[in-house]
């Protein structure tokens, strides 16, 4: 018999409390966020860095493809296009 305890939502489908960080992956074409935590290397962080990506930041994603395509995200007033795995380690306080 399954417990209440399993009955639960995924971070973004549906989810009303806005203070859980989710990652840009999940955000809906959009929806805008501040970032608060970029889970990846020195590499990743620097490169994030260059396209002026860091805690902190408001993001807006623009734009995905299906099955795990490029991810356009805007960042103050510049447009982006990063794979999907980046955005899968951007985590954002969505608004």
């Amino acid at each position: 018999m399954r417990s209440a305890r399993h009955n639960h939502m995924n971070p973004g489908e549906g989810a009303s409390d806005s203070r859980i960080p989710i990652s840009v992956h999940q955000m809906r074409s959009g929806q805008s966020g501040t970032v608060v935590q970029v889970s990846g290397g020195p590499g990743l962080a620097r490169r994030l860095n260059g396209l002026g990506i860091r805690p902190g930041k408001r993001i807006t994603k623009i734009s995905s493809m299906f099955m795990r395509g490029p991810v356009t995200i805007q960042v103050d007033r510049t447009q982006a296009a990063i794979g999907h795995g980046m955005a899968a380690k951007i985590f954002v306080k969505v608004d």
